[in-house]
C-alpha cells in the first residue's frame, strides 16, 4: 500500500542506464580497415619479390596508414564511448595480425631472421592467450612498456619496408634500421617476461585464488577433525 512515507516513485527521477554503443561506429570501422589492410600490405610487399622500390614505398605506406588507424580509433572510442566488447577483441587481434604480416613477410623475403619473427609472434600470441586464462583473476593493463614495444615495432619494420638500399647513405640506413628493430625485440621479450610474471602474481593472489586456498584448507582441516573423532571411536 502507497502512503505519504512511501510515495509512488517517480519514473522520470529514476536513473535511466546509458544504452550501449552499438558495435557499427566508426571506431570499429576503423579497426575493420586496419584487419582489411593486412593482407594489401603483405601483397604489396611481397610482389616481384619485394625488389621494386615503388612497390616498397607502396608497402610503407601502407602499413603507415593501418598504424595510424589504430590511434584513432582508440582515440575515437574513448572520447566519444564508443568501447565496445567487439572493439575490445578486435583492435588487438588487427595489431598483431598487422605486425605479424610484417615480420612474416620480411622474413619470407629474406631480410629480417626466421628466429626474430618466431621469437616476437610467440611473444605477442602468447602474451594474449595468458591474459585469456588469468582474467578470471583480474585484468592486466597495458603498461608503458608496451606502448614502446609498439612504438619501436612499427618503426623498425617501417624501415625494413622501405627500400632502404636505394637511398643516399645507405649502409647507414640500413644499420639503424638495425638498431631499432634490435631494440624492439628486446623490449618485446622484456615486456613479455614482465607480464608473464605478474599474471604469476595476479594468479597466485588475486581475491578468487585466496577463496580457493582457504576452501582447501577448510576442507583439509574438516577431514583432519573426521580422523581425530574416528580415531576416538
Amino acid at each position: 500500500m502507497l502512503s505519504e512515507t512511501n510515495p509512488t516513485p517517480d519514473p522520470a527521477a529514476t536513473p535511466v542506464p546509458d544504452p550501449a554503443p552499438s558495435s557499427w561506429n566508426v571506431a570499429n570501422a576503423l579497426t575493420m580497415l586496419r584487419i582489411l589492410l593486412v593482407p594489401v600490405y603483405g601483397w604489396v610487399l611481397l610482389l616481384d619479390g619485394g625488389d621494386n622500390p615503388d612497390l616498397r614505398y607502396w608497402a610503407a605506406g601502407i602499413l603507415a596508414v593501418a598504424t595510424a588507424t589504430d590511434r584513432v580509433d582508440g582515440e575515437l572510442a574513448r572520447r566519444r564511448g564508443l568501447i565496445t566488447n567487439f572493439g575490445k577483441i578486435a583492435d588487438p587481434i588487427a595489431d598483431k595480425a598487422l605486425m605479424g604480416m610484417a615480420f612474416v613477410g620480411l622474413s619470407v623475403l629474406g631480410e629480417l631472421p626466421w628466429w626474430v619473427t618466431v621469437v616476437v609472434l610467440v611473444r605477442e600470441w602468447g602474451v594474449t592467450v595468458l591474459r585469456f586464462f588469468v582474467i578470471r583473476h583480474g585484468v592486466m593493463p597495458a603498461g608503458r612498456g608496451g606502448k614502446v614495444k609498439t612504438t619501436l615495432q612499427f618503426f623498425g619494420l617501417l624501415m625494413y619496408t622501405l627500400p632502404l638500399g636505394t637511398w643516399p647513405g645507405a649502409s647507414g640506413w640500413e644499420l639503424a634500421a638495425t638498431v631499432v628493430l634490435a631494440l624492439a625485440v628486446l623490449v618485446t621479450v622484456a615486456t613479455g617476461l614482465d607480464i608473464a610474471l605478474k599474471a604469476l602474481h595476479l594468479r597466485r593472489h588475486s581475491a578468487r585464488s585466496a577463496m580457493k586456498r582457504a576452501r582447501r584448507q577448510a576442507a583439509r582441516e574438516a577431514a583432519r577433525q573426521a580422523t581425530r573423532e574416528a580415531g576416538r571411536r
